[in-house]
């Protein structure tokens, strides 16, 4: 099934150096993102996070009907608690305490098929992500209120590796603690980005301010499985959430 072509629909407006970075950027990745969907099992894995990168911006409503979940599989975790200084109000200094979870993942990609009764998962590489555990985003990561974060990649090699920078409340982190350091070697935790909290980051999608090409995260979901076979049995029902 392949996908429609691009639409453009900022004609007659002025771009800002970020969409122009952006619409560059897109323009790269043209030859292999057009392909249709019966060629992803012979993609590589870059190959195969252009096609994600490229359709989400192009052809996002289109997409959508596969409704495409990325998946993060934690294979490596390191927490990191650091006293940072901020000024307050005159010469007054307080310090401040920043919690950071980096955690190495595999990522997958999964879609629905007309006909097919399951998903069907695509690997798209390693990669890494990168939360900030706080009670509101912290400013380094320029997102908008009710923002999560974004993904991005390696622009040396576009996609080289896929990586999430977000920001996650200390209500989860504590939620999730036990599961992330499970000794079990049959337990397994993965980060889920459903279809409905993924958007490009581009005029008209307030997300971020850059970096140009990256999607923006709405919303982080963690799912731990007490065993690695365990499949997701629900369907997606709720509406399309909207930036």
């Amino acid at each position: 099934m392949p996908l429609a072509t691009s639409h453009k629909n900022h004609e007659g407006t002025e771009l800002t150096l970020n969409e122009m970075q952006r619409r560059d950027l897109m323009h790269t990745m043209v030859s292999c993102d057009q392909r249709p969907v019966a060629e992803l099992p012979e993609m590589s894995d870059a190959e195969r996070c252009k096609w994600l990168f490229w359709n989400l911006y192009e052809n996002l409503e289109h997409i959508r009907s596969m409704e495409p979940t990325l998946q993060g599989r934690v294979t490596s975790l390191q927490f990191t608690v650091l006293d940072s200084s901020s000024t307050a109000i005159g010469t007054v200094t307080e310090l401040a305490l920043e919690k950071r979870l980096d955690l190495s993942c595999q990522w997958l990609l999964d879609l629905t098929y007309p006909g097919y009764p399951d998903e069907i998962t695509h690997t798209v590489g390693d990669g890494w992500i990168n939360l900030s555990i706080a009670d509101q985003a912290p400013t380094h990561l320029m997102v908008h209120d009710g923002k999560r974060g974004y993904l991005d990649a390696d622009h040396t090699t576009y996609p080289n590796q896929l990586f999430l920078e977000g920001w996650i409340s200390n209500q989860i982190w504590q939620e999730m603690r036990p599961h992330l350091w499970n000794a079990n070697p049959t337990c397994r935790t993965d980060v889920v980005l459903l279809d409905n909290v993924l958007f490009p980051v581009r005029q008209g999608f307030d997300f971020v301010q850059r970096p140009a090409g990256s999607i923006g995260v709405m919303n982080i979901e963690f799912r731990a499985f007490s065993n690695p076979t365990e499949r997701r049995s629900f369907r997606r029902g709720e509406p399309r959430q909207r930036p």
